[in-house]
């Protein structure tokens, strides 16, 4: 793929969400212009699931800026002058009193200048292409140790809300919260939540994490979390429209219940232009779920090696001594985790041109995140 395909992807990444031309004698920022509302979304083919929607803004989509915050004029200045992506800082490592941590550092040192020299080369762009309150939607907010954490559904985020409730001082251990108030107790802040301003000074001076999965992985544990158990949204919503488009003489039990979809017939949804039924934040690209390119994270974390570099992190952020990332599996316990054994098991069923199209979806998640190709 040519360097200007690969900047397209990156400057391209959500058409739905891109801002309206400004007309020629406007001097203010497209993205943050005081003369209109907060948002300017438009349709999305993004749909809900479990754990909220993409496409689906939790606050109106028209919002004064009068009603949120005094001296608007002032932040939309910053915002303006502002050139993106934001600066990047080196992590403040004085917390860490362990010499066993040595390894995982180089480890992350090397990630995060990976991820800078190729958003540096292949970026291409001053300004974000999406709007701001869009752009920080999956990130979590834990004002108490000023971090920042963008939801990468399947790459653990589940233990990671946990141990953000402990933290806050929601709950005293990460083991007594349950799934359910995880993912809808509501209980956590989310970025966009707050005022330009409360953005602004966040992005610029909390320690911002991403954790990552190759992408391979990722897409299969998501297909086994929601289409092989019985599941109450994703078999109405997913399972119907993808058995009616893409099985043949389906069965009217699995056209009514949407039950029973199969590995191919998922990927035939994720690959098709033309989806009966929109993307889901569990397999939806990081790229488009946390911008990388845009906001840059101090932490890259990768599910791969998830304990040794969530309780790095919880050192460098200066969590309670004996707070540990929970290693138990959130749902489904008694199924294997997803490796690279089991993905192999499900690639069987594709043909190479299906896996290659897939390598080709992800393409960008695989590069920013230097993981190897999959097996083609």
């Amino acid at each position: 793929m040519t360097r200007g395909k690969i900047q397209e992807r990156i400057t391209d990444q959500n058409p739905a969400f891109h801002i309206t031309e400004e007309p020629k004698g406007k001097k203010e920022n497209l993205l943050l212009n005081s003369e209109r509302p907060t948002r300017v979304l438009r349709k999305t083919s993004h749909s809900q699931g479990e754990d909220g929607a993409l496409g689906k803004p939790t606050r109106p989509q028209t919002i004064k800026l009068s009603e949120k915050l005094e001296g608007t004029k002032t932040v939309f200045k910053k915002f303006s002058e502002r050139k993106w992506p934001l600066d990047i800082h080196p992590l403040n490592k004085s917390l860490v009193k362990d010499n066993k941590w040595k390894e995982t550092d180089v480890a992350q040192e090397t990630r995060r200048s990976f991820l800078q020299e190729f958003c540096k080369k292949y970026g291409g762009v001053s300004r974000p292409q999406s709007h701001l309150f869009h752009m920080v939607s999956r990130i979590y907010v834990e004002d108490k140790h000023k971090i920042l954490y963008c939801e990468v559904p399947k790459a653990g985020c589940s233990n990671w809300k946990r141990i953000l409730m402990v933290l806050s001082g929601l709950a005293s251990s990460a083991y007594n919260i349950s799934h359910d108030a995880v993912h809808y107790g509501k209980h956590l802040k989310k970025l966009d939540s707050f005022d330009l301003k409360g953005i602004y000074s966040r992005l610029n001076t909390y320690t911002k994490a991403v954790f990552v999965r190759d992408p391979m992985e990722r897409l299969v544990s998501a297909f086994r979390d929601k289409f092989e158990h019985p599941n109450s949204y994703y078999h109405p919503v997913f399972g119907k429209a993808i058995i009616k488009k893409y099985r043949p003489n389906a069965c009217e039990e699995a056209l009514n219940n949407g039950s029973g979809v199969k590995f191919k017939e998922f990927v035939h949804y994720l690959l098709d232009s033309h989806r009966p039924v929109g993307m889901d934040i569990h397999w939806e690209k990081v790229s488009k779920l946390c911008y990388p390119c845009l906001i840059n994270y101090d932490f890259v974390g990768k599910f791969e090696t998830l304990e040794e570099d969530a309780n790095y992190f919880l050192q460098l952020v200066g969590a309670p001594k004996g707070l540990k990332f929970p290693n138990f599996k959130d749902r489904h316990s008694s199924d294997e985790r997803t490796n690279a054994q089991v993905v192999r098991q499900y690639l069987k069923d594709l043909t190479r041109t299906e896996r290659q199209l897939i390598y080709d979806f992800y393409y960008l998640d695989y590069l920013m995140f230097n993981y190897t190709t999959p097996f083609l």
